[in-house]
């Protein structure tokens, strides 16, 4: 009998809770079925045809060469602002379009094909990782919550959020990068001359042609969504599993007092850990319950951007096979959801979601609901679209001023080193 370690508990853990979920399942095989069906319906219905053209496509435009030269033609801006490079762009572009994992899946392959390093990789997916418009403005705003001007609150809170962490990321691994080779080749002639020649360097690498290409993208993309499917239909039989056996109560207990800190309704606990480990149960759940409209936002926004363990569980299948590690991007999903839930009450309180703001702050786009009237109504102001533009621009202005720093420090390092 060799030595206990931590590895080897966590093993027999992790393999008594395994027997005991599958014990449950012959306990409760009906409750499985049904929960069963139900991810497979929302997988059917939601995720397979949203999710089946954007992988299709992205494999094509890698093929044909046009994400190497966007890549090119975006290096200036994604750089300064987040220490990607140009084709991280497209990642994220893809991301706000598709949702999750979108560009979990753009990420791996920007990684296998070379195109970003491990840190660039792990920086990218920390920022890129967004629920999609249509997920905000149309599941939960309309159809949860049956407020459809909340959704510029939790997309603006999201949104905003998911920039600062990637801001933030950009300090993330410069050690590491020390330690590479630091020295870059000066690109030659104009940036359109070369996204042209990158696009063309691209394409003959490739070789495939287009039916080739076609044919490839289609397999691929069913590949990685049958593998989406089993992740969704296995996190849904796991929470119904999880709730008949009263599981759910214990381990509620932490979030229970997280909540009474930041004197949430406590009501929430439920949908916050349904919404821990799925994000469309979680979001349903939260806007379900009777509490404050400004709590459920709260709580629904840091479920948005945490994305739950599904998602979680489905980018770490799609990263296999790089290098990039999962650490960060548990970290990032973390600072996410508290910036999120944070932005959420603070927008709150400075007018999205009601006609109030705080002095010098201007008010943001709102929404009222008029007694007797079904309609709720925006309220624009010039002012408000000046003072958003003007910090946004203040935050560019600061992430270029800290990394032209950054660049100096490391430029003296290497002095002083040689």
């Amino acid at each position: 009998m060799g030595e206990w370690s931590p590895n080897r508990a966590l093993t027999v853990i992790l393999a008594l809770v395994v027997v005991a979920l599958t014990l449950a399942l012959v306990v409760y095989p009906e409750e499985g079925f049904n929960a069963g069906v139900h991810g497979m319906k929302i997988f059917w219905d939601v995720v397979f045809p949203s999710l089946l053209p954007f992988f299709i496509l992205s494999e094509v435009m890698l093929g044909i060469g046009v994400v190497h030269a966007l890549g090119v033609l975006l290096e200036p801006l994604m750089r300064p602002l987040f220490s990607v490079p140009g084709v991280g762009a497209f990642a994220l572009s893809m991301g706000l379009a598709a949702g999750y994992p979108m560009d979990a899946v753009i990420t791996a392959k920007f990684r296998k094909s070379g195109m970003c390093t491990r840190v660039e990789g792990e920086r990218l997916l920390a920022f890129t990782n967004t629920a999609d418009p249509l997920f905000m403005f149309g599941a939960v705003a309309v159809g949860m919550f049956h407020q459809p001007a909340a959704g510029v609150l939790i997309a603006l809170a999201h949104y905003l959020a998911s920039f600062v962490v990637g801001v933030s990321f950009k300090f993330y691994g410069l050690r590491e990068e020390r330690l590479g080779p630091r020295h870059v080749e000066p690109p030659k002639g104009r940036l359109w001359q070369r996204a042209y020649r990158e696009l063309l360097r691209a394409r003959k690498e490739d070789g495939r042609t287009l039916g080739q290409l076609l044919g490839d993208a289609v397999n691929d993309s069913i590949r990685t969504l049958l593998m989406i499917c089993g992740f969704i239909i296995f996190f849904s039989v796991l929470l119904e599993v999880m709730r008949l056996t009263r599981v759910m109560p214990i381990l509620a207990l932490p979030l229970r007092g997280l909540l009474a800190l930041l004197g949430l309704d406590p009501d929430l606990v439920g949908p916050s850990l349904s919404g821990l480990f799925e994000i469309d149960i979680g979001t349903a759940q939260t806007a379900a319950v009777t509490a404050p409209l400004l709590d459920k936002l709260v709580v629904a926004g840091a479920i948005i951007a945490w994305s739950g363990l599904s998602v979680h569980a489905q980018v770490a299948s799609v990263l296999t096979g790089t290098d990039i590690r999962i650490a960060p991007y548990f970290a990032a999903r973390g600072l996410h959801a508290g910036l999120a839930a944070l932005f959420t009450a603070l927008f709150w309180h400075m007018g999205v979601g009601r006609t109030f703001a705080y002095g010098w702050i201007p008010a943001l786009p709102a929404f009222t609901h008029s007694p007797g009237s079904a309609r709720e109504t925006f309220q624009w102001s010039v002012e408000s679209i000046a003072f958003w533009l003007i910090v946004v621009a203040g935050a560019v202005a600061l992430s270029l001023i800290i990394d032209l720093i950054r660049r100096m420090r490391i430029v003296l390092w290497t002095a002083r080193s040689r």
